[in-house]
């Protein structure tokens, strides 16, 4: 009897792992089958009562209204079918609302020019006329911007900036020296866009007056050109205004348009040209336009109030750091009593209230953890809003604080990331919540963090995860020989003996800044993740120095050695991997992409006594081909630091290289360029190091477009199976 129950067992259990299912590349870049739903797409409406959504109505899409605090259809704004030009109807899959909400704004044709920059062309819908208008016939547009009182729109084409009065349909050039590859107004050059994370340089005033822009003269900067394969006899160049570490920048100048007078007026920012403008922003003076100045090594920031009117400028706030300071958007401006700003001035990132005249007036936030995003201020409750690594660097929560720094309180629920956008009026607020290992849910909160109802709990997705068990991810700590302790996540495969020996899959970016050891549902690493569980191997990644959320000191300490620490960092997490019995010391690899790839790029050349296998995409292989905002930040300039450009250069060290190596690149990478792989690629011929090369061409940093991502992804995979 035994014997019989015992073969039953075994027989169940054979069963049941045959019934698992194994997660395949198809369901990863062509069904995209394990990608969570989102809350949709939400705007609330001003009086943060309602909100209005896009819902099929009648085989048509139909902005609707619902309210909040139940979710029921209340009515229809309009159908697609209504909004009507040239007798065709506009595509309704996105809109924007006037600041008064009696107007849509609506686009056809998009196109993106760099990563943040897209154009198209508008259209504004009159919701109590029926009347559609074009923004502008003469081309497509950029960052249309609605004037506080709702009656014009400021917008960018072909470099030069408009402004649309709505109820004369009159169109009126604010400037007329715009020029591809020259002169750019209201629109950031592509290291501003890509570095500062901002593409649109132009604000209104509050009382609708005044329009503030940048213009970035670009004609001293050098130009950096790519081959575009069309099918054509012979390619199209692609040519575009590149600043490379050490070498020029646009000289960026501030200006005012008055509306009613038609005229411009250069701001006064200071005599020195080499430097940076990372954000203009009116305060709620409307006559006070707030101009961040920042100097070449971007270790001093300053805080300019200038008046529209005279032109009169001073310097408010000045901070200053040895190594570098973030740019960021959490200033925020409290009636006309002070403002906002966030800084690591004692060695954690925190948020402090100044007066108008830049004197402190308390501290908001304290404590050994770093402020990771202002999410906002409530003036009538004076409270502010913000998220945190209070609770641990893997985990982000959200909490509510008042102005004085007094009665904080955690609105997020449980151990994990959570995030929050709150409504207009701060009445409610959607919360997304994930953990390594759960999908998120989606919730509409009440600002006192009372739960009113679940937008989307990715039931669906839960159900899907089931058959195919996927692995746990695993937190875990690493102490350095230094006695640093590391972040790190492991992920085994689903039926491991820890008597058996595994090859190990690494994986970091370590990039400044960064993390990617968070205790949150990653969409695509996960599911990419597991497929390599489940074909046997160990799956690690660990957060290096350099990373944040641990303070100013962990994040800065990579400062003018890019590489060095991150890489000493990863080799000895790769030495303790293999000390464990459970792995093969043999079988470690490692991959990467963008930083990620330079990671790679020196674990396999540097490495290459530990490091078995490894795979770049899209790497930095030399500082000096990299863009200036982002090197300079963290290396300041080559000719001011050799050591820290060649020390850390993967070009340099080709003659090392002794495992398997695939480098990766996309033809068209505006960012990284291919140029890179290119010259790394040179050096490893040069000392005949054997090598796999793979180039996509017409693809841009993020190689993706059609089933890119599965090839990409198959020949990721098939070389892993091959070489490690």
């Amino acid at each position: 009897m035994k014997k019989i129950f015992l073969n039953t067992v075994l027989a169940l259990l054979t069963l049941l792992s045959q019934a698992q299912e194994k997660v395949n590349l198809n369901d990863l870049w062509v069904k995209y089958k394990f990608y969570p739903k989102t809350a949709g797409s939400f705007n609330a409406m001003n009086d943060g009562i309602f909100y209005t959504d896009i819902e099929e109505v009648e085989k048509e899409n139909t902005v609707c209204k619902y309210e909040l605090k139940t979710g029921k259809k209340v009515g229809e704004i309009v159908r697609q079918s209504k909004i009507m030009f040239a007798n065709k109807p506009i595509n309704l899959t996105t809109y924007e609302f006037s600041p008064n909400e009696d107007k849509l704004l609506l686009h056809e044709g998009m196109e993106n020019v760099y990563r943040r920059s897209p154009k198209a062309n508008y259209f504004i819908y009159d919701l109590k006329t029926a009347k559609v208008t074009q923004l502008d016939a003469n081309g497509k547009q950029m960052f249309p911007h609605f004037s506080p009182d709702g009656k014009k729109v400021a917008y960018v084409r072909e470099n030069n900036l408009y402004i649309k009065t709505l109820e004369t349909d009159a169109i009126t050039a604010v400037t007329s020296d715009g020029k591809w590859n020259e002169i750019k107004n209201g629109w950031a050059d592509w290291v501003y866009e890509e570095e500062f994370s901002k593409a649109d340089y132009l604000d209104w005033s509050a009382d609708s007056k005044y329009l503030a822009f940048v213009k970035f003269d670009e004609r001293q900067v050098k130009e950096y050109s790519m081959d575009v394969y069309t099918g054509n006899l012979y390619p199209e160049k692609n040519t575009f205004k590149y600043p490379k570490a050490g070498e020029n920048n646009s000289i960026v100048s501030v200006h005012t348009f008055e509306v009613s007078t038609g005229k411009s007026k250069l701001l006064d920012t200071g005599d020195e040209i080499d430097l940076y403008i990372p954000r203009i922003q009116y305060t709620n003076d409307a006559n006070v336009l707030c101009v961040q100045r920042m100097n070449r090594l971007q270790n001093k920031i300053e805080l300019l109030f200038i008046n529209s009117q005279t032109g009169s400028s001073k310097t408010v706030l000045t901070e200053e750091a040895k190594t570098y300071i973030d740019v960021h958007d959490n200033l925020t401006f409290v009636g006309n009593k002070g403002f906002i700003w966030s800084c690591e001035q004692d060695d954690y990132n925190h948020l402090y209230y100044y007066d108008l005249n830049g004197q402190l007036i308390n501290r908001i936030t304290s404590g050994n953890w770093d402020v990771i995003e202002f999410k906002g201020f409530d003036e009538k409750t004076n409270t502010v809003y913000y998220s945190s690594t209070e609770n641990g660097v893997i985990n982000r929560d959200v909490y509510s604080i008042q102005l004085n720094g007094k009665n904080k309180l955690r609105l997020s629920k449980q151990d994990g990331t959570t995030d929050a956008e709150f409504t207009k009026g701060f009445k409610y607020y959607v919360s997304s919540y994930s953990n390594a290992n759960t999908p998120p849910v989606y919730e509409l909160y009440s600002s006192n963090g009372k739960l009113i109802k679940v937008l989307e709990d990715n039931a669906k997705l839960r159900d899907t995860l089931k058959p195919y068990q996927f692995s746990k991810k695993e937190f875990f700590k690493f102490k350095t020989s230094e006695d640093i302790e590391l972040n790190g996540f492991m992920i085994k495969p689903p039926d491991f003996d820890s008597n058996k020996k595994y090859p190990v899959y690494m994986y970091a970016y370590n990039g400044p800044g960064s993390n990617e050891c968070n205790n949150a549902w990653d969409a695509f690493e996960m599911p990419w993740h597991q497929l390599l569980a489940q074909n046997g191997y160990i799956v690690v990644c660990v957060d290096g120095r350099g990373t944040f959320g641990r303070g100013r000191v962990f994040k800065h300490s990579t400062y003018l050695q890019l590489g060095k620490l991150e890489v000493i960092d990863q080799l000895e997490v790769a030495k303790y991997l293999g000390q464990q019995s459970y792995v093969d010391k043999t079988r470690i690899g490692f991959q990467g992409w963008s930083y990620g790839g330079y990671m790679a790029s020196l674990m396999i050349t540097k490495g290459a006594d530990l490091i078995k296998t490894a795979i770049a995409v899209a790497p930095v292989t030399n500082w000096k081909y990299y863009d200036n905002i982002y090197t300079e930040r963290f290396m300041r300039k080559p000719q001011d630091n050799k050591s820290g450009y060649e020390d850390n250069s993967p070009v340099n060290y080709a003659k090392k290289l002794k495992g398997n190596f695939l480098l990766i690149h996309g033809s068209a990478d505006d960012n990284v360029h291919y140029q890179n792989s290119m010259e790394f690629a040179k050096e490893l011929i040069k000392y005949n190091k054997p090598f796999e090369f793979m180039t996509y061409p017409n693809k841009n940093h993020g190689i993706s477009g059609g089933l890119t991502r599965l090839h990409i992804y198959s020949k990721i995979f098939n070389f892993v199976k091959e070489k490690l």
